[in-house]
């Protein structure tokens, strides 16, 4: 799924790339690897082009600057800052989870081993943040620029926060559902809050308007993250890209497992088999049967349509300027909802 014009995606990553220093010939090939991990060089680190997956964030950041009257060409350095953040995380995550492959490529740590993948990540924070400052260049007063990056900060440590969450979560199957879903919320969805929020900011709007776009950020965020919950589990493998049933041959505890372990009448067999050394296809299928002994799919797919709902009725309450372009981008992020969010309708 795209939802962005070629022209947009070129500007995106245009402006990523205006990030990256001019580097001496020693540390050439330290910029590659991430480079790599951005889709623009291949294993051999030759120059290459890569899908780099849906650049939602940055979009999402240019929409909101849009929708409060502001132009693209200010925001772009914000949303260059905000993709680079995203994928710090993705590379350290990659890391942590001991992932060999990530669309469908190598991921950088498996390639350059652990100590050049940790400090690939770390640079590319660095590189984030470099981006952001070129606001100044574009014409963001200094006051703007110095609120948008406290926001990006705090939002940096609730990613780490979250992703603390996860780790320490991995193989626990007594989470709370409410402890789960504050997690989902560090990890994913303030980036997302944040990247409306922070463009508004870049935009001109008042701190309100701000607000009310992050709130609408983090309502997506999470109605996005629980619909991959479900897709994790019931998705079609060629709709999704992933093998059917992932996340149970992962062990992964999601929101469906949360609840069948709560509430199922075979919750105890169940956790048998996600305690299990090692999880077979007939394993697999046994989880699934468990599952699809009970309303989860459907009571999880009723919740997305909710949240969706009240996502898309955060943004309609928000005073925005009637302008035409204002009034696109609004269209235009009505129009996310719906395709980030299949399951909703």
């Amino acid at each position: 799924m795209s939802i962005l014009t070629p022209n947009l995606r070129q500007a995106i990553q245009d402006s990523m790339r205006a990030a990256f220093p001019e580097s001496e010939s020693q540390v050439a090939r330290f910029y590659a690897m991430q480079q790599y991990h951005l889709g623009w060089r291949d294993a051999e680190l030759m120059p290459a082009m890569v899908d780099p997956g849906k650049l939602l964030r940055p979009y999402l950041a240019l929409l909101a600057c849009q929708s409060v009257g502001g132009r693209v060409e200010q925001a772009l350095p914000l949303a260059a800052g905000i993709e680079l953040i995203h994928n710090f995380t993705l590379i350290h995550d990659d890391i942590q989870d001991v992932s060999p492959m990530r669309r469908g490529r190598d991921t950088v740590w498996n390639l350059w081993g652990l100590a050049h993948g940790i400090t690939a990540g770390d640079s590319m924070l660095a590189l984030a943040h470099l981006a952001v400052h070129r606001l100044q260049g574009v014409g963001v007063p200094a006051t703007v620029v110095l609120e948008v990056l406290q926001r990006l900060d705090e939002t940096i440590l609730a990613v780490c926060e979250g992703q603390y969450l996860d780790c320490n979560y991995e193989g626990n199957l007594s989470i709370a559902e409410d402890d789960y879903l504050s997690m989902i919320c560090r990890k994913t969805s303030t980036l997302i809050g944040t990247a409306l929020s922070t463009g508004a900011l870049v935009g001109g709007s008042d701190l309100a308007t701000a607000q009310a776009l992050y709130n609408f950020g983090v309502n997506l965020g999470m109605a996005f993250q629980l619909q991959d919950d479900i897709l994790g589990i019931w998705g079609d493998p060629k709709l999704t890209g992933k093998p059917a049933a992932a996340d149970i041959s992962r062990r992964k505890v999601t929101l469906p497992i949360i609840r069948a372990l709560r509430d199922s009448g075979q919750r105890q067999v169940l956790a048998d088999l996600y305690r299990k050394d090692t999880i077979t296809d007939a394993d697999v299928q046994s989880v699934r049967a468990i599952l699809d002994g009970t309303t989860i799919q459907s009571d999880m797919i009723a919740l997305v349509k909710r949240m969706a709902q009240a996502t898309r009725e955060v943004l309609m309450g928000i005073a925005l300027p009637s302008t035409a372009t204002a009034s696109r981008a609004r269209d235009q992020l009505l129009s996310a909802v719906t395709s980030l969010l299949p399951l909703a309708g």
